[in-house]
């Protein structure tokens, strides 16, 4: 009980961070593998995505109803992001986590400097006009991204925030709200393969989801009432958050 009481805190935080600007994984995955040594990690992995797509979803349902979502984008996105993260699930065990880690380090520094330089970045929410150029755009966007998401994961959210506003002038709480949407669809991919297999411990990976949904709320409530310089604050947080980690994953 007090394994599960200490997992549901580290879920609650994982929720409200993962609701504002993604990460969410960088809180809970670890709280997982600290608590529960002894478990399989695919296991763990899979009752992180039960936990986390609870969240995701919530927070979501949140968004849509105070955020005027672009729908015409983030369809083709989530649909191209769920194909893709099947295919980038297939393909991890031929590319090496040696060789991913190092190039995602160097997207996330240059993220977060970009963002930290370019004062005004996602500061207006001033959409492109939305035509077949954008649209594909969008499905290359969400492709990437999901097969990211399948092959390896860290800063999924981040990496789709950061390109909705460069890629689409989304402020931060607009790009927010589209990057939840599209990881629900990179959500189901992954429980697609990790239910029928068996990885989820439901007796944990209840009460998490409970708690992730309570944060997600809590997250969603924050930016919306908040604002974009909050969300942009605590994204360039995170981000610092993510460097940390990969460096510190390079160094051992």
């Amino acid at each position: 009980m007090v394994d599960i009481a200490i997992l549901c805190v580290f879920a609650f935080a994982a929720g409200l961070i993962d609701a504002a600007v993604g990460g969410g994984g960088l809180i809970q995955i670890p709280a997982l593998f600290n608590v529960l040594p002894g478990a399989q990690p695919a296991a763990l992995l899979g009752t992180n995505k039960v936990a986390a797509a609870c969240g995701t979803t919530f927070a979501a349902r949140s968004f849509v109803r105070k955020v005027v979502i672009d729908w015409g984008l983030v369809i083709p996105a989530a649909c191209a992001a769920f194909v893709m993260a099947f295919c980038g699930a297939a393909t991890v065990s031929f590319v090496p986590q040696s060789v991913i880690r190092p190039a995602v380090l160097v997207l996330i520094v240059l993220m977060a400097i970009y963002t930290f330089w370019k004062k005004d970045f996602g500061a207006l929410h001033k959409p492109m006009r939305i035509g077949t150029k954008e649209k594909l755009l969008a499905v290359v966007i969400g492709g990437a991204i999901g097969f990211y998401d399948g092959l390896f994961g860290p800063g999924t959210g981040s990496f789709l925030i950061f390109l909705f506003i460069r890629c689409f002038a989304f402020d931060f709480l607009h790009a927010s709200a589209s990057a939840k949407l599209v990881n629900i669809a990179t959500n189901v991919a992954a429980l697609m393969f990790f239910i029928p297999t068996g990885n989820v411990l439901y007796l944990i990976a209840i009460p998490m989801a409970a708690f992730n949904i309570l944060g997600a709320l809590t997250g969603t409530w924050l930016a919306v009432h908040k604002g974009v310089p909050f969300v942009r604050a605590l994204f360039l947080v995170l981000l610092v958050i993510l460097i940390s980690k990969l460096t510190y994953d390079l160094l051992l």
